[in-house]
């Protein structure tokens, strides 16, 4: 065991067998790379034997974005000390108007061999390298919830909305289907969180999904002609993209992953209110050594350094918590701790 300089005692990380892969996140000027500084702290804190490269992707300043998305200086300098690649990438579909499609775009600037995609957003709390992915067969998050499509009264039901996308594609839809569910149910049909997925090569899955996304932004078949795609479009094409290099639903070998391994905890309140203990633990271990590099991170010095954090987890009773994310965060910001 290993007593915290905030009175937490972590388990050491049990002794397994190294499996090699690269890990991508985004680094992006603002919010994302004091996160990104986080969950590299995380990453050397909780898997000290991870044997890969975890690679800070960098969008580089250019015609589809308002401002300079780089990191600065300091934070790149951080995040090599903390053993991370800065990886700079070309914006050329997306940018400002979709920032999520740096995690499509920055795809083709990895080293093509296999990978995990993290959002940035997330804390590691166990070895990521003792989880036995099989990197031929992708996945993702399954940390969902029932985001898209949406269902007008007189429009195309859920099964034809799916069903356009997979034809646009020349998929075989039914092959895709968890028949546990209802015909018509949300859960029926393949979709996740795009907050982790993985491939045996970023550069076959990344093109594939920069050429499905631009298509289904630029030409979308009829039945979505009413349909939101921003900011869902990453995870409208992510399942299509899954499916059709064999992949699905993770099984029981990924359980770690939104789980002892990985938390992606969207934002510091949400961890507090909501995440199981060793997150917490976690991300009070690292506090001591991260305020110096962090202090300009408003969420932080509130919910970790000032102790915010505690008074937002007082709120909620994580055996009871409520369905649906909105709720807690209404609750949050009805206390004024909502911050990011």
């Amino acid at each position: 065991m290993r007593e915290t300089g905030r009175g937490h005692v972590l388990p050491l990380a049990p002794l397994h067998a190294v499996m090699s892969f690269n890990i991508l996140a985004i680094g992006q000027a603002g919010r994302l790379e004091h996160e990104a500084i986080l969950l590299a702290a995380s990453l050397r804190l909780s898997d000290p034997g991870f044997a890969g490269t975890l690679f800070v992707a960098e969008p580089q300043p250019g015609p589809r974005w308002q401002g300079d998305p780089r990191m600065s200086d300091r934070t790149r300098g951080v995040l090599t000390g903390l053993g991370a690649r800065i990886l700079p990438f070309e914006t050329r579909a997306f940018g400002s108007d979709y920032p999520h499609g740096n995690k499509i775009e920055a795809l083709s600037a990895l080293p093509d061999a296999p990978f995990l995609f993290l959002d940035t957003d997330t804390l590691v709390t166990g070895p990521l390298s003792a989880i036995p992915f099989d990197f031929t067969r992708p996945s993702a998050s399954m940390r969902r919830e029932n985001t898209w499509p949406g269902v007008e009264l007189y429009g195309p039901t859920l099964r034809e909305t799916w069903a356009a996308l997979y034809d646009r594609f020349g998929l075989d839809f039914a092959a895709s289907w968890d028949t546990t569910h209802p015909d018509d149910y949300w859960q029926r049909y393949l979709y996740f969180n795009a907050g982790w997925f993985f491939h045996d090569s970023p550069r076959a899955f990344g093109s594939r999904f920069l050429a499905w996304a631009t298509t289904i932004r630029d030409t979308p078949p009829e039945a979505l002609v009413c349909q939101e795609l921003y900011p869902w479009l990453d995870q409208i094409t992510l399942p299509l993209v899954i499916h059709s290099f064999g992949g699905g639903r993770p099984g029981a070998d990924l359980v770690a992953l939104d789980g002892s391994a990985t938390c992606h905890y969207r934002t510091l309140p949400l961890l507090y209110a909501r995440e199981g203990d060793r997150a917490v633990a976690v991300l009070e271990t690292l506090a001591d050594d991260l305020r110096p590099v962090l202090r300009n991170w408003g969420a932080w010095m509130r919910m970790v350094i000032r102790g915010e954090g505690a008074t937002a987890r007082a709120l909620f009773d994580r055996a009871n918590l409520p369905r649906r994310e909105q709720m807690i965060r209404n609750t949050l910001k009805r206390e004024g701790l909502w911050v990011r």
